[in-house]
């Protein structure tokens, strides 16, 4: 079993074509692929998301150092996926608010 290319974990396992990391959840191909072919996100649901697709928002959102709130079934639609050192893997922009990163465990794909 090889060590998690992202934090270099040692408990990496199978699950069905890909291995999964349990301690950054980070997912990779198990026939040889490139790791850095693609990201996957997940929704809340476990459907994986794509660039272009259109989520809806499950929980009222606070935005941190404004006082708006991005309200529950909220759809933003166009996402795009983005990397970072944190889990706000979803840039996108949201209808009378503007840009933001959203974390994945807090949309559904629409």
């Amino acid at each position: 079993m090889p060590d998690c290319p992202k934090c270099n974990s040692e408990y990496p396992y199978e699950d069905g074509p890909s291995y999964v990391c349990p301690e950054c959840a980070y997912e990779w191909p198990i026939d040889g692929e490139s790791a850095e072919e693609g990201l996957v996100v997940r929704d809340v649901n476990g459907a994986i998301l794509a660039d272009g697709d259109s989520v809806t928002v499950i929980k009222d959102l606070k935005i941190k150092g404004s006082s708006s709130v991005v309200k529950v079934g909220t759809k933003i639609k166009n996402i795009r996926l983005v990397e970072g050192p944190d889990d706000h893997n979803i840039d996108c922009k949201i209808p009378g608010i503007g840009s933001l990163k959203v974390t994945q465990k807090y949309v559904k794909k629409a």
